[in-house]
Parts: C-alpha cells; sequence; structure tokens
C-alpha cells in the first residue's frame, strides 16, 4: 500500500466543482485585487474563528512583515523568537533590520520554552514572535506574562495554527498581532500564496490596512511608507469554499493522530507531546527518533512517504551565521531537528492507510 506524505489532490478533487464556479465567478467580474472575494473571506475568517476583525494578504510572510513594521522594530533592536521553526518566522525582524534572539524549545511541544525568554531579554529586546508550531499553541499564560512585564511587541505566528485555541481562546488573539498562512499545504490552503493578518487592537488593524496597500487610505495619497501586500481575488474565492470544511478536516487530523498515538510501539520513538492548555490542529504529526535517517529510508521501502521538518534550526542556517551561533547553542533545538521525522497527516487518508504507517514503523528494527 502506498502512502504518501501529502496529496493536495484529494481535497482540490473533492470541491473542484464549487471551487472552479468560485474562481469563474471572480475571474467574470475582474475581482482580481482585495474586491468582495476578499472581503467576503475575511469577514467569513473572522466569524468562523473567532475573531474581532482580519486583513487578507498574499503570503503568510506578508503580516508577519507587516506585523514588525507595526512593531517599530529596527536596527538595534531585539526581537525573541524560536530556532525550530519555518524561516519566515524571522523574516520579519531582519526585513526590518532588527536582530533576531533566539530561545532554546520545549523537547514535547517544539515550542519556545518559556522558562528560557526572561534570560535572553536585554535592554534593546522590544518584541517577541511566538510560533505555534505544528499546530499546537505554545504557553501563552506564561509568555504574556513575561512580555507585558518587559513591555514587549507580542506577534503571534500561526502559520500552522488555524483554529486552534489556548484554553479557549483562539491563538492570534493574545498578543498584539496574529498572523496566518494560507500556503497550499496548510490546514487551510489556498491555490497559490496568501495570509491573513489579526490584530484585537482597531488601531493596530487600521494601521496594517494602510500598509497593505502602499500606504494609503485612499488612491494616490501616501501617509506612511507601505508595501503591496493585498490578497488575490482567486485565492479568497477559493479559501471562501473551503472554509467551511475546516472543522471536519481538523476533525479528522484529531483523528489520525489519536490512531497514530494508540498504534505506534516503535522502541526509541518519541511521540509529540499532549498537553492540557490547548489541543494541536495537527499541522503535523512529528515524532522524534535517534535512528531518524536508517528509519526513514525503512518506511520509503514501505512506500510511506515522511518529511523532515526542519532539519535545520534557524541559528545554524547560513543565512545567519553572523549572529554567531555554532553547534550547541541551542541544544533541544538542535536534538530535534537531528532527530525528528513527520509522517502523514492529511485529512484524506484512509485508516487502512494510516494502520499502513503504524505497521511499517512497528516493523523497523534498529541496526
Amino acid at each position: 500500500m502506498k502512502v504518501p506524505f501529502l496529496d493536495l489532490g484529494l481535497q482540490h478533487q473533492s470541491i473542484r466543482t464549487e471551487a472552479l464556479a468560485a474562481l469563474t465567478a471572480t475571474y467574470d467580474a475582474t475581482r482580481f485585487c482585495l474586491g468582495k472575494d476578499v472581503e467576503d473571506f475575511e469577514r467569513n475568517f473572522a466569524a468562523t474563528l473567532g475573531y474581532p476583525r482580519a486583513l487578507g494578504m498574499n503570503s503568510g510572510t506578508a503580516p508577519l512583515h507587516v506585523a514588525c513594521m507595526i512593531g517599530g522594530f529596527g536596527p538595534g533592536d531585539e526581537i525573541i523568537t524560536t530556532p525550530f521553526t519555518f524561516i519566515s518566522s524571522a523574516w520579519g525582524i531582519s526585513y526590518t533590520g532588527a536582530t533576531p534572539v533566539f530561545v532554546d524549545i520545549e523537547p514535547g511541544t517544539y515550542n519556545i520554552d518559556p522558562a528560557k525568554i526572561e534570560a535572553a531579554i536585554t535592554p534593546r529586546t522590544k518584541g517577541l514572535i511566538v510560533v505555534h508550531l505544528f499546530g499546537q499553541p505554545a504557553r501563552m499564560n506564561e509568555i504574556m506574562a513575561i512580555a507585558r512585564k518587559h513591555k514587549l511587541f507580542v506577534i503571534e505566528d500561526c502559520a500552522q495554527a488555524v483554529g486552534a485555541k489556548y484554553q479557549g481562546t483562539p491563538v492570534g488573539t493574545m498578543g498584539d498581532v496574529g498572523t496566518f498562512s494560507f500556503y497550499p499545504t496548510k490546514n487551510l490552503g489556498g491555490v497559490g500564496e496568501g495570509g491573513m493578518f489579526v490584530a484585537k487592537d482597531e488601531a493596530i488593524h487600521t494601521q496594517a490596512r494602510h500598509i497593505r496597500v502602499h500606504g494609503s487610505d485612499r488612491r494616490y495619497y501616501h501617509d506612511i511608507i507601505g508595501g503591496n501586500f493585498r490578497m488575490d481575488g482567486f485565492q479568497a474565492a477559493v479559501l471562501n469554499v473551503k472554509l467551511p470544511h475546516l472543522a471536519d478536516w481538523t476533525e479528522r487530523r484529531q483523528a489520525i493522530a489519536a490512531r497514530y498515538r494508540a498504534g505506534i510501539k516503535l522502541p526509541g520513538a518519541t511521540l509529540p507531546a499532549e498537553v492540557d492548555y490547548g489541543a494541536s490542529v495537527l499541522h503535523q504529526f512529528t515524532l522524534t527518533h535517534p535512528q531518524r535517517d536508517a528509519l526513514r529510508a525503512h518506511l520509503a521501502a514501505c512506500d510511506v512517504g515522511t518529511d523532515l521538518i526542519y532539519p535545520v534550526p534557524l541559528h545554524l542556517q547560513k543565512c545567519y551565521a553572523h549572529l554567531g551561533h555554532g553547534v550547541g547553542s541551542f541544544p533541544i533545538a538542535e536534538q530535534v531537528a537531528a532527530n525528528c521525522l513527520s509522517l502523514p497527516i492529511f485529512p484524506e487518508l484512509t485508516d487502512a492507510q494510516v494502520d499502513h504507517v503504524i505497521a511499517s514503523l512497528n516493523a523497523y528494527v534498529a541496526s
């Protein structure tokens, strides 16, 4: 039995008729940049997931960049974040000329460790980017207490956590800004790039809305430095079709994860942590194993697709070599990166496919 790591075609085939009708309507109405489709999606996204308001943008990186601009980050400022994430979590910091300051992660949740944040704060620290990695909410009560004590601007990177809640509160509403990605592989993915910016404070929302369109509130008048961060109508049209399915898709991801947890008996494997403050929406199901590469080769021979998410932590990436971090700087992040293996967990997987993954894992014999 073949089990791909991800098959986007299955989901898109299931909504093909509705999606193509929505795209046709957008095409015929020439609603290509912002417009009604984007406004509808912003309203539906906010209402469905519990946000006061939302702004569609043209990628998941865009709202992070805009949030860093609104936070006033610049040269000489230090912004704390995690080293174990996708690189775009740090790009906004670098785009504004500020310096990313990394803090090690918790071994089970893979999220930033609140107990290590305060030691990284200096007089130059201006903000904090919290990543809810793989769909698992970070420990926001502890993080926000530290942030408020030190007057830090907090950005929640919810790119992988759409629909997740921390103690019943939607991720993205506890900090100053929340950001989302609709890259095609995400739990709520478009047919190209897309992102969302959310903020409780209406003034922050208004500033982001102006920045999104070249710093302009009215055409050809530019009051602030902005950019081109507009969502296109085609992405919003498809996302409007997909949004009503998100809860069911999330439930299926959680069911697959529960099946993995009940069935995987592989010695040496450490499964992602389950916590009592917020269930993961399972963008990834990532375990660790000391013979990760051999295990991955074994699974490939069993026709099971896997991925390494993420094999190199940010502090060891070439683009951040100037920060001076070497091997051993953030040992937990490095250990997870060296041993992590992500299993298939998209909603269209059948129980038989999930059981094949489990049986293949359990059949591995350590060398």
